[in-house]
């Protein structure tokens, strides 16, 4: 068995903050528009986010700007939808939801969007690394995914 270095793994990063929520500078709040989120930790090699989730919350599909990453739910569950392409196809979605406990680590080439499908409030905390600089937003066309918006860190969030 390998030992894996904490300070590379972003599921463990988001594990450890989550073990603490006493030691978050913030509160979790919640907001009926849109989901709330709050940077916790911004270190050399990575950053960590809280994020909050009222039921129909989520994100559109998007990337992370070549950072790779991870969540892990808090409270509450997520649904994510990871979306992968096919060769001459439309992409392929596939879906699974991620209750109380479970993370899920994803590489640099990732793209996903994450909704609370659920009847409750969700919490989670999302670790990348490095830092975010941009978000590409896409949305599904007749020809495969179409990029949206490009979303510059510090100017659009």
């Amino acid at each position: 068995m390998t030992a894996v270095d904490i300070r590379l793994d972003h599921l463990a990063i988001a594990q450890r903050y989550a073990a603490d929520p006493d030691g978050w500078p913030v509160a979790p709040r919640f907001d009926a528009v849109d989901r709330w989120y709050h940077r916790l930790a911004e270190e050399p090699d990575y950053e960590v986010w809280l994020l909050t989730w009222l039921p129909g919350q989520g994100t559109d599909l998007h990337d992370h700007g070549g950072s790779a990453g991870a969540f892990y739910v808090f409270s509450g569950s997520l649904v994510e939808d990871t979306v992968a392409a096919s060769p001459g196809g439309a992409p392929r979605i596939t879906s699974r939801e991620l209750g109380e406990g479970a993370g899920r680590r994803f590489g640099t080439r990732h793209i996903h969007r994450i909704t609370n499908r659920s009847n409750r409030p969700a919490i989670s905390i999302h670790a990348y690394g490095p830092a975010l600089t941009t978000m590409t937003r896409y949305r599904i066309g007749a020809a495969g995914l179409d990029v949206v918006t490009v979303e510059r860190a510090g100017a659009q969030w």
